[in-house]
């Protein structure tokens, strides 16, 4: 809890409810200070950041169930629900939006034929399973991470999530160039030479003003354009039970992996950001996350993860207030109850996307650089080097491989090759150290 008492009375029993204390004036972020989770701006201010967090995450959110045949409400209702879940369990101390994972895409697209039911069924137990591996790491500490995924391990996964999602970023950069250049224009210009709520909000300021642009010079899609004008206003979204069916879970199992990763990516890099001392938030974040994940796989919602995509706009703006993802995760909720809105956002054109996507994934993949600097990591290490080397190529070339009837992508094999590489060639390294010297060395 924070907060100034004011000497007691209902003064004093305000402050100590009060879950943010102010940043500075509210209003601005000095030069090389940033908003750490425990504070907050101007309510004003912290409600558009969290607009501005909605905006960033809705694309990649709603793309996972598009592609997977789940409904796009039901995810954006179980993204908001999981979101505030997330916060109230990490206990306001991890700022973080927990969208749509896409380590679920390969697994659920490849057990379509098995049905929707079946497919849910999968997310929850990979869920249930990344739950049971946050309580392990309160119950030994983080320790019991951090020997298999130190700096150099987390790094890696951050850069090669940052990478793998470039391509995607250049193709709707491509697809509509002048949009794209205008979106990205505007967002810079509002990051490096505005001040105050412009320079905060860049993001959001340089969509809006690329949409507007595209809808000036027609470079909206009618077909989208035409699904909006037919979508009702409110209309509750869709829910289905799960069903359990082994060969399904069987292919979704290894996405945990994925989700370990991430998420003890996500904490490290805010820590990185914030300076502070996270370790012990690591066993809440993968409690919070699995259980928001057996929440989604129970009603019909895609499985999350902490979102890459926010730590973009994070860094963009130095705001790591919670109290601008409480917004983002009541927005979602509110948002999930009108096909309308899923429409129009819907209308957002490739250009667009391009324009801001290509600067908030760079910004994704040099927070995990940053994490190597700031711990040192020493690339003349051969273990450091080649792990590295091989999950970062994994993870921008997206290689896929198909492993029965499911096709695992880059982030995939990226993550599975750094985490499981790592501690095994470390080991390697130092039973041969061992043997040289005749004393068996610590890694």
């Amino acid at each position: 809890m924070h907060g100034r008492s004011s000497g007691g009375g209902f003064g004093g029993a305000e402050a100590a409810l009060a879950l943010w204390s102010v940043h500075g004036d509210g209003r601005r972020v000095r030069d090389g200070a940033v908003v750490a989770p425990d504070e907050r701006l101007s309510w004003p201010l912290t409600v558009g950041l969290g607009v501005q967090h909605v905006a960033a995450m809705f694309s990649a959110t709603v793309l996972v169930p598009s592609v997977t045949g789940f409904p796009v409400t039901t995810t954006l209702l179980f993204s908001g629900v999981g979101t505030l879940l997330f916060l109230l369990i990490t206990r306001n101390r991890v700022p973080a939006y927990l969208g749509s994972s896409f380590a679920f895409i390969g697994p659920l697209a490849a057990a379509q034929h098995h049905g929707m039911a079946a497919q849910l069924g999968g997310v929850l137990v990979a869920g249930l399973l990344l739950v049971g591996v946050g309580v392990a790491v309160k119950a030994l500490g983080v320790r019991l991470l951090e020997s298999i995924m130190p700096p150099v391990v987390t790094g890696a996964v951050i850069v090669l999530v940052g990478l793998n999602l470039a391509p995607a970023a250049t193709r709707s950069f491509g697809a509509q160039p002048v949009i794209a250049v205008i979106t990205l224009g505007v967002i810079l210009g509002c990051a490096v030479i505005a001040k105050g709520l412009l320079s905060r909000m860049s993001v959001l300021v340089g969509v809006l003003v690329g949409w507007v642009f595209a809808a000036l010079t027609g470079g909206l899609p009618k077909v989208r354009l035409d699904a909006l004008a037919d979508a009702a206003w409110f209309g509750p979204p869709q829910f289905t039970a799960p069903q359990i069916q082994p060969s399904v879970i069987l292919l979704v199992i290894p996405v945990v992996i994925v989700l370990v990763a991430e998420n003890v990516g996500h904490v490290k890099a805010v820590a990185a950001v914030t300076g502070r001392d996270l370790d012990g938030s690591v066993g809440d974040s993968l409690i919070a996350d699995g259980l928001a994940t057996v929440l989604a796989g129970s009603g019909g919602g895609s499985g999350t993860t902490t979102y890459a995509e926010n730590i973009g706009v994070m860094a963009a703006t130095r705001v790591y207030s919670t109290a601008a993802y409480g917004v983002a995760g009541l927005t979602a909720i509110l948002l999930s109850m009108s096909p309308k809105f899923g429409a129009l956002v819907n209308t957002i054109p490739d250009g667009v996307l391009g324009g801001a996507t290509i600067l908030l994934y760079g910004m994704i993949a040099l927070v995990g650089v940053r994490i190597w600097l700031d711990d040192r990591v020493d690339f003349a290490d051969p273990v450091n080097l080649t792990v590295v080397a091989v999950a970062v190529v994994a993870g921008a070339g997206d290689l896929k491989v198909r492993l029965g009837d499911a096709v695992f992508g880059g982030i995939a094999w990226g993550a599975v090759a750094v985490v499981c590489g790592y501690p095994l060639l470390r080991w390697l390294a130092n039973r041969g150290r061992g043997e040289v010297n005749g004393t068996r060395q610590r890694g």
